[in-house]
């Protein structure tokens, strides 16, 4: 159990928190929401102590061992993997030093002796002879295999550290777990195994998360940010979204009822306070108006953007035709004789372990790269959009601001106006709207490319991983965009929901073969699901 006592935060005039009290019990897992920069990450900084709130405190039951998933893919490089995952652990990974240190001497002394008979006491009661084979499966289920166990951190990519970091902070059964944004970078097989993990994890789970998905299938609470304080709800996302917005329409009715209810009252003042036969009544009414309470609806941090996608024209009978394509970088396969043609009413999730694989076919298509071989033949009708996924060629001009940065890519004679109100539904409104490029966060510039691509009116859209960097409004939005969109979508995301909401068809790729499957999300990884059923069905029966 974790309890936060009136935790105050502020950054200057801006408040982030004020008298937050939250207990977080064993047992329960909660998803901590919030919009951008409501403190989602802040505010788990505090509970692990790495940040001294304003005011208030933190605590913990004696002995119990907290453990965050670490952000710096570069603090364990000259380490190797296994002790990356063990030093999760620090008591027992400075025991397990100690005793290797001990058993590595020339000369064993008696003093030796007897010392590493307590460590082989205390390394047992802590199940250190378990660790290596614990260490494996966590990183196992994650897709790291044995083999990369005893390679140092620096030799792994960006995306292979991370997972062992994430093996880090759930190796040894910690009592309380703090993950900020587990799901980055990991494949749908290792979100599955890490929702089945932490479905059967019976300690504290406190989690920050885009994934809508991955809230549900996890989460007990929600622990919900906004207004500068912290509501716990019980139940899942969806279930919060529900009773959030119902208490939301609950309290705007109300406040609505007061305010006509004080006018009413206002009006009558007015009319008879002079009124020598109304005037009592009007005495009356006045003290009803001061009993009168009318609550301001507080502003909210949460902001949906408006995302629409309105393509010019309707796509004609030749969409996109792929035939024998091939592609190899720094001598990896990316993929080869990929072959499908496009047709009317197909919104594509394109599938695969190798992210670059996926990245390198929708540059293929937008034409920023050349196959190694086939063709690809788009038709006569078609205007594509593309949306990539490494968007810095775009912003490099860091001097220009937002209107003139949008201003590129508008319909010719465009007014200042057409663009200001085109970022005011993109949440740059006012002075945001004048803010140079160079200073824009991730969701920032994410929004800015959807800007564009709506501007372009196109019949196919290409995305590659567009949910990146976007807070949980923004990709509602862009989800509910993309499901109203009537043409052609082709994308990549790892987002559960996202793609089983608007994929009807789905191609996974691979260095040597492709799927390619009419079929929703779900009903496929149901029919992989069954495949897999069967082949260990098979191996049992062959051995």
């Amino acid at each position: 159990m974790i309890t936060a006592t009136d935790i105050a935060l502020s950054y200057g005039k801006r408040v982030i928190f004020k008298d937050v009290n939250i207990k977080f019990t064993p047992g329960n897992c909660y998803g901590l929401i919030g919009a951008n920069g409501a403190g989602k990450s802040t505010f788990l900084k505090i509970l692990a102590r790495k940040l001294d709130p304003d005011h208030g405190n933190i605590s913990k039951a004696p002995g119990q061992r907290l453990a965050m998933l670490n952000q710096d893919q570069f603090a364990f490089d000259e380490h190797t993997v296994f002790n990356t995952v063990i030093m999760g652990h620090k008591k027992l990974y400075k025991i397990m030093a100690e005793r290797e240190a001990i058993y590595a001497k020339a000369d064993f002394t008696e003093e030796d002796g007897i010392r590493s008979g307590e460590l082989e006491v205390i390394f047992g009661e802590m199940n250190g002879y378990e660790a290596e084979a614990e260490a494996a499966v966590l990183l196992s289920g994650l897709g790291i295999p044995e083999a990369m166990l005893q390679k140092t951190m620096k030799e792994l990519d960006g995306s292979d550290k991370v997972r062992v970091l994430l093996a880090q902070a759930l190796f040894g059964n910690p009592d309380i777990l703090l993950l900020d944004e587990p799901t980055n970078q990991l494949d749908i097989k290792s979100i599955k195994w890490l929702e089945h993990f932490l479905s059967r994890f019976h300690n504290t789970v406190i989690i920050v998360s885009h994934d809508r998905h991955f809230l549900n299938q996890v989460c007990t609470h929600m622990a919900d940010i906004d207004y500068g304080k912290i509501q716990v709800y019980v139940g899942n996302y969806d279930f919060w979204y529900q009773a959030s917005q119902l208490h939301f329409r609950q309290k705007e009715t109300e406040s609505k009822k007061a305010k006509a209810k004080a006018e009413e009252l206002k009006e009558f003042i007015r009319r008879f306070s002079s009124n020598a036969s109304k005037a009592k009544q009007a005495t009356s009414r006045k003290k009803l108006l001061e009993k009168l309470t009318i609550d301001e609806m507080p502003n909210s941090s949460r902001k949906y953007p408006y995302i629409v996608f309105k393509p010019e024209r309707a796509c004609g009978d030749v969409i996109l035709e792929v035939n024998g394509l091939s592609k190899t970088l720094e001598g990896e396969t990316m993929f080869q004789d990929l072959t499908f043609t496009v047709n009317s009413g197909d919104k594509i999730a394109f599938l695969g372990s190798n992210s670059l694989a996926k990245t390198t076919l929708f540059q293929i298509l937008a034409g920023e790269l050349e196959p190694d071989e086939g063709t690809i033949r788009w038709g006569v009708t078609i205007k594509n959009s593309y949306f990539p996924k490494e968007n810095n060629g775009y912003f490099e001009s860091g001097d220009i601001d937002l209107i003139g940065w949008l201003r590129q890519y508008a319909p010719a004679k465009s007014d200042e106006g057409f663009i200001r109100g085109f970022l005011g539904k993109m949440l740059f409104s006012g002075e945001e709207a004048t803010k140079k490029t160079s200073v824009l966060s991730g969701g920032e510039r994410v929004r800015c490319m959807l800007s564009k691509m709506m501007l372009s009116e196109g019949n196919v859209l290409i995305l590659d991983e567009p949910t990146n960097h976007l807070d949980l409004e923004s990709i509602t939005s862009l989800n509910n965009g993309l499901m109203a969109y009537p043409e052609i979508i082709l994308f990549a995301s790892h987002d559960h929901q996202f793609i089983s909401t608007v994929a009807n068809r789905i191609i996974e790729l691979s260095a040597d073969s492709f799927t390619d499957v009419m079929m929703t999300f779900d009903q496929y990884l149901e029919m992989k699901e069954d495949l897999q059923i069967q082949e260990e069905f098979k191996d049992k029966k062959a051995a």
